[in-house]
């Protein structure tokens, strides 16, 4: 007989490439064949193998929280401590550790909090993320791609693409939530949880990580409202509060409000609306103005507008002399209107102009940084950035600033080399040239055409549940 287990059986595989128990399955299938089920038993599906899976599944070189502990120092004695930790959770001894709060730029030049989890409460975020997964990832509309397994920038992408150019769309709405994580309401979430979850040591655990604040300075500071962004578990507690806040109202206005076609794309709290009829489309901005506000959020003023575009947005415009249709930002792409080699309506994707001027800058700065660095090094760094700059944005008709990028790298380096010394400042472009050809990667398109990957992932389904 072939040489196999026939006792045990193999678990299925989930959409975020976990092997889920049969527990877990079962939990998914009620959740999708019972959409009003409230799920009072949960917290047992948060084993010690579970914890152990979640454990391996952070990221290894991530920065440390308040308890100054990393993935390799916890490593020592894992096993021990995953099951000390197994068991304080369903004692209920588990103390939250406030998050460490640090900032990044933004483009505008603020500042944009995070929150760093201690490890052991990112190990326990995972695990209650894996299994609340389970049950909303039935419940998520099919335009909300942020955050969910499974779904990137790039199907987001994809279906604004494919929606603009395949519906009569007319007008975009680009709308982005002001400080939506920053002003998340708590107690609203609460709400929202308690729809599904029933568990009240699932809800206990959450509302343990949204109360717990964080320490800056050596000082700490409560949280009545938001939740840190960086957290494990923070995507998905934003992606259920947009779901009933948002998501659900916006597929009953669209049902009942409109005549025309309609079109919806979400990435976390930045979403692309589509509209046929201009009448329709500054309704339903009045309408998601008033929405917001009833959960305590506003629509961001500089980064929310309302702009003809489409199919025939060029044509109209010079008819009535206003010139070209004005552009919009999506995901780090800048979308315009545009023609191909035929003449018919092409939707060019390009590079954002300000995030490009500033990755070049900071390679630059950084070339300086290893001008006295081994060639070979420095070259094989390089290639990272600049595979991993065509990887996101290698898109059809991108290709152009892609291949600048290319360029303003290569250019970039060739002048640090020739700064390293009196006998380097004659290198010439034949030699360097070697160089590049050995050590860096030319760039390609990455990702095929919107609609051949849409039509793939959406054959003999709706594009848009």
């Amino acid at each position: 007989m072939t040489k196999r287990n026939t006792i045990e059986s193999t678990a299925a595989r989930t959409q975020g490439r976990l092997i889920a128990s049969f527990g877990l399955d079962g939990v998914r299938q009620k959740a999708e064949r019972e959409k009003d089920a409230r799920f009072t038993a949960l917290l047992h599906h948060v084993t010690p193998l579970l914890l152990k899976r979640s454990y391996y599944e952070l990221r290894k070189n991530a920065a440390a929280g308040v308890d100054e502990e990393t993935w390799q120092d916890y490593y020592q004695d894992h096993i021990n401590r995953l099951t000390d930790l197994h068991e304080k959770v369903h004692k209920g001894s588990y103390r939250a550790q406030p998050s460490r709060r640090t900032y990044i730029k933004k483009e505008d030049g603020k500042q944009r909090p995070l929150g760093i989890a201690a490890l052991e409460d990112k190990i326990v975020q995972q695990a209650v993320y894996i299994v609340l997964n389970h049950i909303y990832e039935t419940d998520f509309m099919g335009f909300s791609y942020g955050f969910r397994p499974g779904r990137n920038q790039h199907n987001a992408l994809d279906a604004v693409y494919v929606g603009i150019t395949s519906r009569k769309i007319n007008w975009i709405l680009d709308a982005d939530i002001q400080g939506f994580f920053d002003n998340l309401n708590h107690e609203w979430l609460m709400k929202f949880l308690e729809k599904r979850i029933g568990d009240k040591r699932i809800l206990r655990l959450i509302r343990k990580w949204l109360k717990t604040g964080y320490i800056e300075k050596g000082k700490r500071y409560p949280q009545q409202v938001g939740t840190p962004q960086g957290s494990v578990i923070s995507p998905l507690l934003a992606n259920v509060f947009l779901h009933y806040a948002l998501d659900e109202w916006i597929v009953w206005w669209r049902k009942n409000k409109t005549r025309g076609d309609v079109i919806v794309i979400r990435y976390a709290d930045d979403f692309v609306v589509g509209f046929q009829n201009y009448t329709e489309a500054t309704q339903f901005r009045t309408a998601l103005e008033s929405r917001l506000a009833e959960y305590g959020l506003s629509l961001h003023p500089k980064k929310t507008r309302l702009i003809e575009f489409g199919k025939y947005a060029r044509q109209n415009r010079d008819k009535k002399g206003k010139g070209k249709p004005m552009t919009f930002d999506f995901l780090g792409f800048t979308h315009i209107c545009s023609k191909n080699k035929k003449g018919s309506f092409f939707l060019r994707r390009r590079t954002v102009r300000k995030r490009f001027v500033k990755k070049c800058k900071e390679i630059k700065f950084k070339l300086r940084e290893r001008m006295h660095d081994d060639v070979i090094e420095t070259g094989k760094w390089l290639r990272s950035v600049i595979t991993g700059h065509g990887n996101y944005y290698g898109v059809p008709g991108n290709m152009d600033m892609v291949k600048e990028f290319y360029t303003q790298c290569v250019r970039a380096w060739l002048k640090v080399l020739r700064r390293r010394s009196h006998k380097a400042q004659n290198l010439d472009w034949k030699r360097f040239k070697r160089y590049t050809d050995w050590l860096l990667k030319r760039p390609r398109m990455a990702h095929p055409f919107p609609e051949v990957r849409l039509g793939v992932r959406t054959r003999s389904r709706s594009r848009m549940r």
